[in-house]
């Protein structure tokens, strides 16, 4: 008997949030899962507010013989979310895969110095966005009988850790949001899942310029001795949201080369260097 094809997402319509990069050609974790989700046949609606980076991520998908259209949105707003899943479903006809992706470093300092507008308004990008988003995915899904959706947390939720008090509060909540999203629709067929990737390589990193000493720090911390990039995670991610995947949900995924087990890993967590001052966690954890 002959097997089916592994990871086919024939017929399948994917809307991933963040789906651009800053830099053109590069490859973040946003731009690499919409572009895998494309080569295994599906549908992708590359949804960013910045509209140039969507469409470098199209021109790749374009250049593999993928399908893709772009989102302008800003996933903040209810009504932008409302309107993008709306546009979603008017051009490929229906909603399968939901990946949210966006997020930022966002306000510095702890409780006594940071910026409370700034921590109202990075919390919304962080997490709240994700609520809006799957407010207007689920009930598409349920029409379907299934869904796959998967959140992307980081290590830092997993382990907190300075010099930010909002980044590991918000990746930190994720991943409860997560599990509470996959108790709550798992009796409709429909999965939720969460990735924290730990040091990865992206574009974000590489435009604020980090230098060659702390890249290579950020390396030696992980168990495999190995950089990990945007496709690192984006497989995670397309296993997360494909057939094989099928009895698999509440799951928190360390994408992270054992990182969140390593001792070195763990001090980067709880240490207030001179170092780790100077630069934002989206830097440490490659958003």
């Amino acid at each position: 008997m002959t097997s089916p094809r592994a990871f086919d997402f024939t017929d399948e319509v994917a809307i991933v949030t963040g789906a651009g990069s800053r830099l053109a050609g590069e490859i973040g974790n946003g731009r690499a899962t919409a572009i895998l989700l494309a080569r295994q046949g599906a549908k992708v609606a590359l949804v960013d507010y910045n509209v140039d980076w969507a469409q470098e991520t199209k021109r790749m998908i374009d250049l593999d013989g993928g399908q893709s259209i772009v989102i302008q949105a800003d996933v903040t707003d209810e009504e932008s979310c409302k309107k993008a899943v709306a546009q979603t479903i008017g051009a490929f006809g229906t909603v399968n895969i939901l990946v949210n992706i966006v997020g930022v470093g966002g306000a510095m300092g702890d409780a006594t110095r940071l910026d409370l507008a700034a921590w109202d308004r990075d919390f919304r990008i962080n997490v709240t966005s994700m609520v809006l988003m799957s407010r207007y995915v689920i009930p598409e899904m349920r029409k379907n009988g299934r869904g796959a959706i998967v959140n992307m947390s980081s290590v830092s939720g997993l382990l907190g850790g300075n010099p930010s008090l909002l980044y590991p509060t918000t990746k930190g909540a994720i991943i409860q949001m997560t599990r509470a999203m996959a108790a709550q629709h798992g009796p409709e067929n429909i999965r939720v899942n969460c990735v924290c990737p730990g040091m990865v390589f992206t574009p974000m990193v590489r435009g604020r310029g980090m230098t060659d000493e702390m890249r290579q720090a950020r390396i030696n911390q992980n168990l495999l001795k190995q950089e990990g990039t945007g496709w690192d995670v984006g497989y995670a991610i397309l296993f997360l949201c494909s057939k094989e995947a099928k009895w698999i949900t509440g799951l928190i995924m360390p994408v992270d080369g054992g990182c969140s087990l390593s001792t070195f890993c763990k001090d980067i967590m709880v240490s207030k260097s001179s170092a780790m001052k100077q630069i934002d966690m989206s830097d440490i954890f490659g958003r």
